[in-house]
């Protein structure tokens, strides 16, 4: 089952059970990837509709931190429950080790000797970490072992 059919069958659920956070958050998700759709006159695939789902929980992150800086902890609480129903969403995530040897395999087969082949390496790289690893988490990394390389 493709992720929006999923985001669908999720929100039809919370309704049904009458959980109003779950059923909240997955319609502002819902709403965003139907914008990107209507704005690019495309349809997403999963990687894009992953892409969205990160975003959306980056978003909450920050709204997150803002809320313990402001000492609102009813704020706090919202967007952790939130995160935490966009989180059951999202793939299992890589391990360091496996991040680590996707990395080493994109330069490999990228070619890429230094730095500046930087944007090669991620162009080849995140479809296949897409939703499973940050992109800057990503980026850092593959930054780090060009490098050592040089």
């Amino acid at each position: 089952m493709d992720k929006k059919t999923e985001f669908d069958s999720a929100i039809k659920d919370a309704m049904k059970s009458g959980d109003e956070v779950r059923k909240r958050t997955l319609r502002m998700v819902m709403a965003a990837i139907k914008q990107i759709e209507v704005d690019r006159r495309v349809s997403l695939d999963e990687a894009g509709v992953l892409s969205i789902l990160q975003k959306e929980i980056k978003l909450r992150k920050e709204a997150l931190e803002e809320a313990k800086r402001a000492n609102r902890a009813d704020l706090a609480a919202d967007a952790q429950a939130e995160i935490d129903v966009l989180s059951a969403f999202l793939p299992q995530s890589l391990s360091a080790d496996e991040l680590r040897t996707l990395v080493q395999t994109a330069i490999t087969e990228t070619g890429a000797a230094s730095p500046a082949d930087l944007g090669r390496v991620m162009k080849a790289l995140l479809p296949q970490v897409a939703g499973r690893a940050p992109g800057d988490q990503v980026s850092a990394l593959v930054r780090e072992l060009l490098q050592n390389k040089q």
